[in-house]
């Protein structure tokens, strides 16, 4: 009996030790304040029937949602170069809780696209993508080794001799849209020749040769391995370009001319060619009217031309943040201009629109102008959405690969996405909502060593603040994850499930009517192949039945 009692006794004990610790993995969570619950700002969320009537009519509006088929006259491929899922999730909060609301409601502009999808970003090489074997991806339909545009894997990284094979070289969806008849343009916040515009128009066995002086310095020869630059204003399909917005003047200017807006500084091409002269030749020689612009007030004026290239800084257009206004357009500005340029063509138009930043803010571990540049970047899809018709128009919103960027811990609902801190049970000091696993957010103890940084002396709330980094590197590097498609308007509906990067330009190719799957019968006006393929199989197998049937009598 007494044994039995111990035995109880210790039963009893271990339970109420053990109930504090009854989920080993989640004990951190906080015991939140239902006083700042209340900054959610709808009670309505208490109850059941709130969230059963807003997932009802959601369900509602996906059965009234009829696939758009047809021919997508126009198509838009809005990139964002690094928005992983967790800056889309990031950044959305930080949209919300610039109106004073919690946040985790927001939607972005082109999350509210009826169709979205994941897309594999590998590259042929490497396991985790960078901005020029992705662009290949989604803007040739082929995969290539990693730092390399416009070539197939066969052409490894400064080869010059394999880039300037034919067969080594892709073919970009604008020379698809050219090729039909259509207009093409670009439009970026980085340089108009940086790796994610550079795969709609050029071949290069490295991204970094951008003019003939990065081609020098490489140690290669500029005349044999021909410069970015030089490739869009004098090769097909760059040279019939009705719109190039973005960055990168130095890139079109020599080394002996001034900088239009900064006078201590001047271009970066050694080898005298001043390409945007050749560019306004070029285009006066084809009888077309064209306008060449470096700033804000001059590109909000031009009105009636058939080719415009604005290029706003010598390098990558500045952080949005940063940005002087009078000087630099936004990408919603650069976006409607070109809609409205292109859109003046009979056979429609191909355009490519890269918020290029969202990458840079990241690299640099700065969150705060990541999150920025997205909410900028879905600024210009609500525009192109409402300048457009889904009947005629596909939109494809995509991003090119991730970030580390990392979105945790057990923050209360509306709490600041950039300021809020959490208490590690561990060491019991904070850590912060978003982090990078590496980066040059990596900070040391000098006090004590041993222990880690203590975030609370830092003001995150700084436009500059670079957040915490697990592991020291000079420069943030990208992420493997798979990125988010959203999709609106002719065969946008192909774009769902998971799929390969490369797959995106042959939707985008089908849906237009152009490229190597622009010939394929569409089922809604003629009929698929395979149906063809049985009515005539029926035919013959009719007319054979007719043939012997008749042998058969004459025979008799």
């Amino acid at each position: 009996m007494v044994c039995c009692n111990v035995i109880l006794f210790f039963n009893l004990v271990s339970l109420v030790i053990a109930v504090p610790f009854r989920d080993e993995y989640h004990h951190d969570i906080t015991e939140y304040d239902d006083k700042i619950n209340l900054l959610r700002y709808n009670n309505q969320e208490n109850n059941a029937q709130f969230w059963l009537d807003g997932a009802e009519k959601t369900l509602k509006e996906k059965i009234e949602k009829k696939e758009q088929k047809g021919i997508a006259k126009n198509v838009i491929l809005f990139l964002g170069d690094g928005m992983s899922m967790t800056t889309l999730a990031a950044s959305r909060i930080f949209f919300g809780q610039q109106s004073k609301n919690p946040g985790e409601e927001t939607v972005l502009s082109f999350e509210k696209f009826p169709y979205s999808g994941l897309s594999k970003t590998y590259c042929v090489n490497s396991q985790v993508a960078d901005s020029a074997c992705s662009s290949t991806a989604y803007l040739n339909g082929v995969k290539g080794n990693i730092k390399t545009i416009g070539v197939t894997a066969e052409v490894k990284l400064r080869d010059c001799d394999s880039m300037n094979v034919p067969e080594h070289q892709t073919s970009p969806v604008t020379s698809w849209a050219q090729a039909e008849g259509k207009a093409t343009g670009i439009v970026t916040t980085a340089r108009v020749t940086h790796a994610s515009p550079a795969g709609a128009y050029a071949h290069t066995a490295h991204r970094d040769w951008e003019s003939d002086s990065d081609v020098s310095s490489d140690k290669q020869d500029p005349e044999k391995c021909m410069d970015i630059a030089r490739q869009l204003v004098t090769q097909s399909p760059g040279n019939k370009f009705k719109v190039i917005l973005g960055g990168g003047r130095g890139t079109f200017m020599t080394v002996n001319d001034t900088d239009p807006e900064y006078s201590n500084k001047t271009g970066w091409r050694n080898d005298n060619r001043n390409l945007i002269n050749q560019w306004l030749d070029d285009k006066k020689k084809s009888g077309l009217s064209a306008s060449y612009v470096w700033n804000r007030e001059d590109m909000l004026k031009v009105n009636n031309t058939d080719c415009i290239l604005g290029l706003f800084e010598p390098s990558h257009m500045r952080y949005h943040m940063e940005a002087d206004p009078q000087m630099e357009p936004t990408l919603e500005e650069m976006t409607e201009l070109a809609i409205k340029i292109l859109s003046k063509e009979d056979k429609g138009y191909f355009l490519f629109v890269e918020g290029g930043k969202i990458d840079m803010a990241h690299h640099g571990s700065l969150a705060k102008m990541a999150f920025d540049e997205t909410i900028e970047f879905a600024k210009a899809i609500q525009k192109a959405n409402e300048m457009t018709s889904e009947k005629d128009t596909l939109i494809v919103v995509t991003a090119d690969h991730a970030h580390t960027m990392s979105f945790s811990g057990y923050p209360q609902r509306g709490s600041d996405i950039l300021t809020n801190l959490q208490q590690s049970g561990i060491d019991l000091l904070p850590y912060s909502t978003i982090s990078y696993a590496n980066g040059p957010g990596y900070k040391v103890n000098t006090t004590d060593p041993s222990k880690r940084y203590d975030l609370r002396y830092d003001n995150m709330s700084e436009t500059r603040y670079q957040f915490p980094s697990t592991l020291p590197l000079s420069s943030e590097t990208h992420g493997g994850e798979d990125v988010a498609v959203f999709s609106r308007g002719p065969w946008a509906h192909f774009l769902t499930g998971s799929f390969e990067q490369n797959y995106i330009p042959i939707v985008m190719g089908y849906a237009a009517r152009i490229g190597p799957t622009g010939r394929i019968d569409f089922p809604s006006n003629s009929g698929s192949s395979i149906a063809k393929n049985h009515s005539i199989t029926i035919i013959i197998s009719s007319l054979l039945i007719i043939l012997f049937t008749k042998i058969i009598k004459i025979h008799n």
